[in-house]
């Protein structure tokens, strides 16, 4: 793969690659430091990449595991100052934005990657190295929680 191929493909699933970010981390500093170097890392391991057809799941792998890491970082780091909230984007449905962010990560990644991005379950369990069981259970979970919460109820865990 050329550098202008790999340009134009990374180009094209930025948009992606930040929606995974966003649903990860809370500040969006750390979203775009996640993206920069997972994308640094991408471009020097291309060689290791074995079928070019799975390059959006293979970069989204290499995001995940860059998110964990940036969000490790954080938790041995000393705040003096609160997170500000995620907001909703303006075309979305506020309601439905916070409780989705309510979720815990386990729940919220693969609901990001199947229902927002629209990967198949397959996919999905390989860009997270969960058993495809897994993956499905965790879906179910959490649309059980979404409901409860769009419902008024309160969240409990399922």
């Amino acid at each position: 793969m050329t550098a202008g191929e790999f340009g134009k493909r990374i180009v094209g699933m930025q948009e992606t690659l930040y929606r995974v970010c966003y649903s990860m981390l809370p500040q969006a500093c750390d979203r775009e430091d996640a993206v920069q170097e997972c994308i640094r890392i991408a471009w020097q391991k291309i060689g290791s990449l074995r079928d070019e057809r799975h390059l959006q799941t293979w970069v989204i792998r290499i995001l995940i595991h860059e998110c964990y890491a940036v969000s490790g970082r954080r938790k041995r780091e000393y705040l003096t100052d609160v997170f500000p909230e995620r907001i909703a984007p303006p075309d979305a449905d506020a309601g439905l934005h916070d409780a989705l962010m309510a979720l815990p990560a386990s729940l919220r990644l693969p609901v990001t990657l199947h229902y927002l991005e629209g990967y198949p379950l397959s996919d999905v369990a390989r860009m997270l190295r969960l058993p495809i069981g897994t993956v499905k259970s965790r879906l179910s979970r959490a649309r059980k929680l979404l409901k409860a919460s769009m419902q008024g109820e309160e969240m409990i865990s399922v």
